[in-house]
């Protein structure tokens, strides 16, 4: 086993702190932003960052679709990170600012992958479908936040 990464990034023409809570907003933003690869979403616990608790299903190709509970939490100022209590799954978004008015949002998701020709091709292809995934999370909280 080998631990997978994923990252994507997007500039995003709005203030840091919008953005930022827009992420942290379970209970409306982020519900609205989250792409069609994300379903049965539901709040179990909070909804606005730090303590929330998040379940949804994940359809990362047409054959996997993983099972999440996520649990929110704020470590750092512009930092939201979701470990997910179903699996080794850990995001982590930075939002920090990129000159007037912008925000550069950073999304990077780790877990430990399989192992042996199952581990390389997850290693190989998961990353590229997750930041595609991620990519229209991005465009969707780009559109929501716009001032």
């Amino acid at each position: 086993m080998g631990q997978v990464e994923a990252t994507t990034e997007r500039v995003i023409d709005a203030k840091p702190e919008d953005v930022f809570d827009a992420l942290a907003d379970y209970a409306g933003a982020r519900r609205r932003v989250m792409p069609a690869s994300f379903s049965a979403y539901e709040i179990r616990e909070g909804g606005d960052g730090e303590g929330s608790l998040v379940a949804w299903k994940l359809q990362a190709t047409k054959k996997r679709v993983r099972d999440c509970l996520i649990e929110a939490s704020e470590p750092s100022d512009g930092e939201l990170v979701e470990t997910d209590r179903n699996s080794t799954m850990v995001t982590r978004w930075t939002v920090t600012p990129a000159g007037e008015g912008s925000a550069r949002v950073v999304v990077t998701t780790t877990w430990d992958g399989a192992g042996g020709i199952g581990g390389f091709f997850e290693r190989t292809f998961a990353p590229k479908g997750l930041a595609r995934i991620y990519d229209e999370l991005l465009a969707n909280l780009a559109a929501e936040t716009r001032a």
